[in-house]
């Protein structure tokens, strides 16, 4: 038996090895942080690396509507944090399509000249964020770690890495780092009625169960949160003008706002089930693309 592990001791030291050649042979992808203002982090068997991300959504905070509120809090601590002035870890939660990621890339865009950049960091990613922070702690950029449409389910243990990062140490020691995370709901994990029977009352004082302070403690860990909200009509309307004229701009057409595309644009939003800006944009690139399609028919 002892043969036997050192002879696979022996096999694991040699693939790794072979690994630590092929990427010091392999064509360098190296981010170049003057140049790349976005990447996604990629875990492997060497701990990870950093993966340009140069197809930046170009959205602008003038582009998002009816989220006001949310912009400028937003942005008030995205500014103090390239400023090198103390800001929040920050949670965005709340309907799907509402603008929560779109926000944050609107901001990357904002202060991208101001030395900000954006990591991107999955769900099953989050055991290197220790390694991403090491890695950047020393550079003179600014850095957001997003962690996009973030949710655990009871058994995830992984809820635990994040939960772990925004407690200790790690931030509180690198000034250049973030998080900026979001989820269709605030408290992160599943709630369930039996959470409740846990909890108990004695001389008026109450007392939580255990399994309710593990859920809402993740979210504690943000200095901030924001809610986003699903779109009363008027709102959504104004969203599918906006990003008509938008592409209507760029594809040199006119596409006019009449009852005709009002009725198609809350049929679109009706057939989905949701208003929001993410159902406008996609209206919009329905109707535009149509009305492009007709025009060079009629040529």
């Amino acid at each position: 038996m002892k043969k036997k592990n050192t002879a696979l001791r022996q096999l694991i030291d040699a693939a790794l090895g072979l690994l630590l050649r092929i990427e010091h042979q392999a064509p360098a992808n190296k981010i170049d942080w003057a140049q790349d203002r976005a990447a996604v982090w990629r875990s492997d068997v060497l701990g990870g690396n950093f993966k340009p991300y140069r197809d930046v959504d170009p959205i602008t905070l003038d582009d998002l509507l009816w989220i006001d509120k949310q912009k400028h809090a937003l942005d008030q601590n995205t500014l103090q944090f390239v400023s090198g002035y103390p800001a929040n870890n920050v949670l965005l939660s709340g309907a799907r399509g509402t603008g929560k990621s779109s926000v944050i890339h609107a901001l990357l865009n904002k202060y991208a000249p101001q030395n900000l950049r954006l990591v991107e960091v999955d769900k099953s990613a989050l055991a290197g964020l220790a390694d991403i922070v090491d890695q950047v702690r020393d550079l003179d950029y600014r850095f957001i770690l997003f962690c996009d449409d973030m949710s655990f389910e009871s058994d995830d243990a992984s809820y635990k890495e994040l939960k772990s990062v925004l407690e200790g140490s790690i931030f509180t020691s690198s000034e250049n780092t973030l998080i900026y995370a979001t989820s269709n709901r605030r408290h992160l994990l599943p709630e369930y009625m039996s959470d409740n029977l846990e909890a108990s009352v004695k001389d008026g004082e109450l007392h939580p169960g255990e399994a309710i302070e593990e859920k809402i403690s993740l979210s504690d860990r943000f200095g901030v949160w924001m809610s986003f909200y699903p779109f009363k009509q008027d709102a959504y309307l104004d969203v599918v003008q906006h990003w008509l004229g938008h592409y209507s701009n760029n594809f040199d057409i006119i596409v006019e706002w009449n009852e005709e595309t009002r009725k198609a644009a809350l049929q679109w939003a009706l057939a989905r089930g949701v208003r929001n800006g993410r159902t406008a944009n996609y209206f919009a690139r329905h109707h535009v693309g149509q009305s492009l399609l007709s025009r060079q028919q009629e040529i």
